[in-house]
């Protein structure tokens, strides 16, 4: 999958028009639009046999002429409703329930598809504010398994800009070698050691800093499980 920062900067590439890097990019983040299909369909599918795939991939290349660069949203979460709310239309069409999805506005003007505008409008940001609030409930669970809180993680971010930066360092290089991943996962610990090594940050600075490290670690490695507040940290990605 592709670092989120290299996935905005090839959506805004396509909005001018390149062709060549929409067919790619779609290419690339077939991995991302195979996970949305399996998760929302509770089992693992196959391409060429799976009618949801089919469908989700389809939605992906929709969002991509949805997506407004200035909607507050990252594309991916974005992509992710639109691929959600088809997989949904689908599946109650096949269980033949009278109730409908929000349907996705054509390109017209008429009046039936400026209503269908506001509903689309409507439905996204309340699915994206409900991600949003799932997405910050999920990882307070995950970092209360290495012994941080949201209210610790306030206390001890570091206000210096190069303390903060170094830290950084820290997450980011624990979040590129799968070996200290592995480790980290076992263990619950940071591999303090490993990381002043290869960083050259001091000890005390990292054990200073031990559960903010976890937390950005954490997003780094799972960021396309937290798409919200990995895009709103504008943490580097791996």
């Amino acid at each position: 999958m592709l670092p989120l920062q290299i996935v905005e900067e090839k959506i805004y590439k396509i909005k001018l028009g390149d062709c060549s890097t929409r067919e790619d990019f779609i290419d690339d983040c077939k991995p991302f639009v195979f996970k949305v299909a399996c998760t929302f369909s509770r089992r693992l599918l196959e391409w060429g046999r799976d009618d949801e795939l089919s469908i989700a991939l389809i939605a992906f290349n929709e969002a991509i002429d949805r997506f407004r660069q200035d909607s507050g949203v990252p594309f991916l979460a974005f992509a992710r409703i639109v691929m959600v709310s088809r997989l949904t239309d689908y599946q109650r069409h096949e269980k033949k329930n009278a109730l409908a999805m929000v349907p996705l506005p054509g390109s017209g003007d008429g009046p039936n598809d400026i209503e269908l505008h506001k509903a689309w409008e409507v439905y996204w940001k309340e699915a994206a504010e409900r991600d949003r609030e799932e997405e910050i409930l999920e990882f307070e669970k995950l970092i209360k398994k290495y012994g941080v809180s949201f209210e610790e993680l306030v206390l001890c971010s570091p206000r210096h800009r190069d303390t903060r930066q170094a830290l950084m360092l820290a997450a980011h290089e624990l979040a590129k070698n799968q070996h200290l991943v592995d480790e980290f996962h076992k263990k619950k610990k940071l591999p303090l050691a490993e990381l002043e090594k290869n960083t050259g940050v001091g000890r005390k600075t990292l054990e200073r800093g031990r559960k903010y490290i976890i937390a950005i670690a954490l997003l780094i490695i799972r960021q396309e499980d937290f798409l919200y507040l990995f895009s709103y940290l504008k943490l580097p990605s791996c």
